[in-house]
C-alpha cells in the first residue's frame, strides 16, 4: 500500500505538479558579468560624448595642452568618469623639486554637467534590473543577490581603469603627473556603486514581475 501511494504521489494527480526552475535558481554569472561589462564601457563612452564636446573651453583643456603628446583623450574622459563616481582625480606638479597636489573633480561647478553623475547609476540600476527581468526574480532578497551580480565585471574594469588612466609629462625642470584616486576608484566605483545600484535594479525587477 505504501508504494502504491508514492507512485500516485509521484505521477498521480495528488502529486502538487511543481517542478522547480533550475535555470533560474542557477546564479545568473554569465548574465551579470555582461550587463555589468556593458554598463561601465557605455558609462565610459556616455561620458567621453560628454568631455570631448566642450573639453577645449574647460579647465581640463588647459591641462591636456599642458601635457602635450604625453596624454590622450582616453584618458581624461577616464578621469572624469571616475568623478561621475565621486572618486576625485589626483594632480601632482612640481617645479626644480618644489610642489605638491590636490585632489579635484571636474564635474560640476565650472567643470562639466552634473548629468555625469545620474550615468552610471541609471546604467547599473538597468544592468541589475536587466539580469532580473532575464532570470524572472520575484522575491526582493532574490532580486537584490541577482542584481548584485553585476559587480564582478564593474570592479575589474574600474581597477584597469584606475592603472591605465594616468597622465604624466615633464620638461624644463617642470613634472606633472595625475590620475583616478585609487583607493576610492576600487572601493566606490568598482564595489559601492555597483553594489548598491546593481541591487537597487534587481529589486525592481523582482518588485515589477508579472509573478507576484
Amino acid at each position: 500500500m505504501t508504494v502504491n501511494r508514492s507512485k500516485r504521489s509521484l505521477g498521480g494527480h495528488e502529486s502538487s505538479g511543481y517542478v522547480p526552475d533550475r535555470r533560474r535558481r542557477r546564479p545568473p554569472a554569465e548574465e551579470g558579468a555582461v550587463a555589468g561589462a556593458a554598463a561601465w564601457i557605455v558609462g565610459y563612452v556616455l561620458t567621453a560624448l560628454i568631455v570631448l564636446a566642450r573639453i577645449e573651453d574647460s579647465e581640463l583643456g588647459e591641462i591636456a595642452d599642458g601635457a602635450g603628446d604625453s596624454a590622450s583623450g582616453i584618458d581624461f574622459v577616464g578621469w572624469v568618469f571616475f568623478n561621475g563616481h565621486f572618486v576625485d582625480t589626483v594632480l601632482e606638479g612640481s617645479f626644480l623639486g618644489f610642489g605638491g597636489s590636490s585632489a579635484v573633480s571636474f564635474v560640476g561647478g565650472d567643470g562639466f554637467t552634473p548629468l555625469v553623475y545620474l550615468i552610471p547609476v541609471a546604467l547599473l540600476v538597468g544592468a541589475g534590473l536587466a539580469v532580473g527581468r532575464f532570470h524572472g526574480v520575484t522575491e526582493v532578497g532574490d532580486g537584490a543577490v541577482v542584481g548584485g551580480l553585476v559587480v564582478p565585471p564593474y570592479l575589474a574594469l574600474s581597477v584597469v581603469g584606475a592603472v591605465v588612466f594616468r597622465v604624466s609629462a615633464e620638461g624644463g625642470g617642470a613634472r606633472f603627473s595625475g590620475y583616478p584616486e585609487l583607493l576610492p576608484a576600487v572601493l566606490v566605483a568598482g564595489v559601492v556603486f555597483p553594489a548598491v545600484f546593481g541591487a537597487v535594479g534587481g529589486i525592481v525587477a523582482a518588485l515589477r514581475s508579472p509573478e507576484r
